[in-house]
């Protein structure tokens, strides 16, 4: 499996870190934390980060001033960077892209957004870093064109289907547990079954009886109950 691509996070606001974390994290990146400039100097040369995300208004040190350090160290010259800052006039952008910064983001900014930029700047500077291709034995999944292919082979996959095997390849070895509400026939079987057919994962993906739960305190499901169902896959 391809080695997670390694992102600093400099910014100074708890609840930013705690959004930015989550969704990075979501996506398949390392993330590391640093919460005021000389930290952020600290993590970048100890860590040597694949692409920083800083802050323009960090304490100690601006968002500036790492910038400017960390393009005039060897070891992180070439350490791409996107600045976020609530800045927004063409001077600060422009200022901010002529310390060395590779992409500038206006605060509030959507997540999506972020992510797309920070996916435009790894793929410019560091195409490898970029390619969302997971390769497990003969299974290789591109997330980015949701397509899988087995030996070679190009494998048709549902929604679901896709969202299972995404999901078990990238926690191999553990069991994974996901709740479903049973239907006549159920779907969440069909759905694994059919999985194991396309991409012969017989051997590999494991469907034990279903342990049924209760619904909890004020939950309704009409005459579905929860079951959850555990999946395993390589262990």
């Amino acid at each position: 499996m391809s080695t997670k691509p390694t992102i600093l996070v400099a910014e100074d606001e708890g609840a930013l870190i705690t959004l930015l974390r989550y969704n990075l994290e979501r996506e398949n990146y390392r993330v590391l934390e640093a919460q005021d400039g000389e930290e952020a100097l600290l993590v970048a040369a100890e860590e040597k980060p694949d692409l920083v995300l800083l802050d323009w208004m960090l304490p100690q040190l601006s968002g500036i001033e790492v910038c400017r350090r960390l393009r005039g160290r060897q070891e992180t010259r070439n350490v791409p960077i996107i600045m976020l800052t609530a800045r927004g006039e063409e001077s600060d952008r422009i200022r901010g892209l002529d310390t060395g910064a590779d992409d500038y983001l206006t605060k509030p900014f959507s997540m999506t957004e972020l992510l797309a930029r920070l996916r435009a700047v790894l793929r410019r500077i560091r195409p490898s870093l970029a390619e969302d291709v997971i390769a497990v034995g003969d299974i290789e999944m591109d997330r980015a064109a949701h397509r899988v292919r087995r030996a070679g082979t190009e494998v048709h996959l549902g929604p679901t289907e896709y969202r299972l095997l995404d999901h078990l390849i990238q926690h191999p070895g553990r069991v994974s547990v996901v709740t479903f509400c049973a239907l006549p026939p159920s779907r969440s079987n069909i759905d694994v079954v059919s999985l194991r057919k396309k991409t012969w994962l017989a051997d590999a993906v494991r469907v034990p009886h279903p342990a049924r739960r209760r619904p909890t305190q004020g939950q309704s499901h009409g005459n579905r109950e929860p079951v959850s169902r555990s999946y395993a896959y390589g262990s």
